[in-house]
């Protein structure tokens, strides 16, 4: 907390950001203004909720200072991007950027608001480091709706490609080094995003459809059909990665593709060892590398689902009550700090001890249980308990009686 300190300007709210990344990481079983504020010792929501709505910081700021931590804590020379965008199920029409859309949360088609993460993946561990909302045409189109929702009657479409091409460049410009981007299909099928990526000298490894059209030295081809003319003894088995359940073994197999352009592409292919279900990914690198490299990157896009899951789980990602882009924005940056706070602890602790036979490395779930319980575990009294109760009814009291009155007026 001590890195996004000069961010705010009075004190006051630089101490309530603080309390709220304490209860971002609690066990709570809601995260939100009401229950991390009481869970804080405060009396009411509205100090938290004027944190997020109308105090004076810059919450694109503290990314940057969240980027910084990151890259200093968990730096690899090899370091991969991850990008990926998840979705959070929303009701209703007023906030920002939500609309009916597929969002991989649900598995279906939504009222859903999505937004795009870049992900910061090394040895030592991974955490997001940058965060765009994704804002549909619906609302692009409709400039006093977005300025409504506090985004500007300007605000511009941009698709999920062009929003990771962005947040890729912010890191590059920021004077940081990563070798690799990675992502799946929504990526990976965008040529602007890759040409992007190879005028910078990046290397990718970017997931594609089997459709796909790709240019060999024989002519021009779909990624299914050139999976058929690999021949066995191409195929090698590598491990992607180790998952909970030990190392992802997949068969691998590469094939060149011609391009005039300076660097090594390639198409690489992916054979699932059970089912024989194939994936493929286009694969780019300023100069050759073998093989087992270009698995490693593929392998990294789990990272991302790691940091969804306990993005979300540890410290409240999705679980944000908010309708206006600048609380969103707030929200979210400083659950990723919360989240980046417990890799780097993670990481710091592995590297200090080392796991023993009986018991697995310390995980960040296990970080997180212990540093609440044992460090900053607040302890209310019955009259603070007591006293919430009194003001959550009477806030429920006259939202009720609000809702009456609109109904009689209706009717």
């Amino acid at each position: 907390m001590g890195r996004i300190a000069g961010r705010f300007a009075r004190v006051e709210p630089r101490r309530r950001a603080g309390r709220l990344v304490l209860g971002l990481l609690a066990d709570l079983p809601r995260k939100n203004c009401w229950t991390i504020a009481e869970w804080a010792g405060e009396s009411t929501p509205d100090g938290m909720q004027h944190l997020l709505g109308r105090a004076k910081w810059d919450a694109d700021q503290v990314r940057d200072d969240l980027r910084e931590y990151a890259v200093e804590h968990l730096h690899d020379d090899q370091a991969v991007l991850v990008v990926d965008e998840t979705g959070d199920v929303k009701k209703g029409t007023g906030t920002v950027g939500v609309q009916r859309q597929y969002t991989g949360t649900a598995g279906r088609i939504e009222n859903a608001q999505v937004a795009v993460y870049l992900v910061y993946a090394g040895q030592r561990g991974h955490a997001a480091v940058d965060r765009e909302l994704y804002v549909p045409r619906s609302w692009t189109s409709d400039p006093d709706r977005c300025r409504a929702a506090g985004l500007g009657g300007e605000s511009t479409f941009a698709t999920k490609p062009e929003l990771a091409a962005r947040m890729v460049a912010r890191f590059l410009d920021a004077g940081h080094q990563a070798a690799w981007v990675a992502g799946d299909e929504v990526y990976g099928g965008n040529p602007k995003l890759r040409g992007v990526l190879e005028e910078r000298c990046t290397g990718y490894v970017l997931a594609v459809a089997c459709s796909h059209e790709a240019t060999t030295g024989a002519g021009k081809f779909r990624a299914d059909i050139l999976a058929k003319k690999v021949p066995k003894r191409a195929w090698q088995k590598l491990s992607a990665g180790t998952g909970a359940k030990g190392h992802r073994f997949y068969d691998w197999a590469v094939i060149d593709l011609a391009d005039p352009g300076p660097g090594s592409r390639q198409l690489l292919i992916r054979r699932n060892r059970s089912t024989g279900e194939l994936a493929y990914y286009r694969c780019y690198s300023p100069t050759p590398v073998p093989l087992t490299t270009l698995v490693r990157v593929a392998g990294s896009r789990w990272r991302v689902e790691e940091f969804f899951q306990s993005g979300k789980g540890l410290a409240g990602l999705d679980e944000h009550q908010v309708r206006r882009y600048a609380s969103w924005s707030r929200w979210v940056t400083l659950a990723m700090l919360a989240h980046a706070f417990l890799a780097v602890v993670r990481a710091d602790e592995h590297a200090r001890s080392p796991a023993r036979d009986a018991l697995i490395p310390l995980t960040c779930n296990e970080i997180q249980r212990l540093f609440i319980a044992l460090v900053v575990q607040p302890v209310h009294d019955v009259a603070h308990r007591l006293g919430w109760s009194t003001w959550r009814r009477r806030h429920q009291a006259r939202s009720q009686a609000s809702h009456y009155r609109r109904q009689a007026a209706q009717a």
